[in-house]
C-alpha cells in the first residue's frame, strides 16, 4: 500500500476534524452476469469496499455513479436496477450522505475486473455473494446483506 496515500488520508482526516465538511457520495452493489459482486481495495486502506466515490458539484448522482464505476473498475454503462438505500455517516468527522445503487454489468462475465485508476485502486475483484472476504468493511458487508435480503436501507452507514 502506498505510504504517501496513507499520509494524505491522515492529513485529510485532520482537516475534516476542523472543518466538518458535508460530503455526498455514491457506491454500487455491482453484479456481473454470474451474480458476482465487484469489490475494490484502495491504495490508502486495507479493507474491501463497494466501488464508488464522491459526487462533484453540479453532477447528478447517476452521472457520479457512472463516472466512478468507469474510473475505478472500467465498467461502462451498467444497468442501474434500483436505489438500494440512502445512508448517513459521521465517520472521519464528516457529515457524509451516501446513495447506494444496485447495478449490473451488461457485458458478458469476465474472470478479471480491471483496476482502472492505478493511483487509487490497489486491487479490484469479483466475489461470489456468499464468499465476501473477511477484510471487507463492516458497512460493505451490511449493504451486501441488505441487497441479498431485498431490503431498502435508510439511516446510519
Amino acid at each position: 500500500m502506498a505510504l504517501h496515500h496513507r499520509l494524505i488520508g491522515k492529513a485529510a482526516r485532520l482537516v475534516w476534524k476542523v472543518t466538518k465538511p458535508r460530503t455526498f457520495g455514491v457506491r454500487a452493489v455491482l453484479l456481473d452476469q454470474n451474480d458476482r459482486i465487484a469489490l475494490v481495495r484502495h491504495t490508502y486502506t486495507d479493507a474491501w469496499y463497494l466501488p464508488g466515490g464522491g459526487v462533484k458539484k453540479g453532477e447528478s448522482v447517476e452521472a457520479a455513479l457512472l463516472r466512478e464505476l468507469e474510473e475505478e473498475v472500467a465498467v461502462v454503462s451498467p444497468q442501474i436496477e434500483r436505489v438500494l438505500g440512502i445512508y448517513h455517516s459521521r465517520r472521519e468527522a464528516k457529515d457524509d450522505h451516501i446513495v447506494i445503487f444496485a447495478a449490473r454489468t451488461v457485458s458478458g462475465p469476465s474472470s478479471n475486473l480491471p483496476k482502472a485508476d492505478l493511483m487509487e485502486i490497489e486491487e479490484a475483484r469479483w466475489f461470489a455473494l456468499d464468499q465476501i472476504p473477511a477484510s471487507a468493511s463492516p458497512a460493505t458487508v451490511r449493504r451486501i446483506t441488505e441487497y441479498r435480503s431485498g431490503v431498502t436501507g435508510l439511516g446510519a452507514w
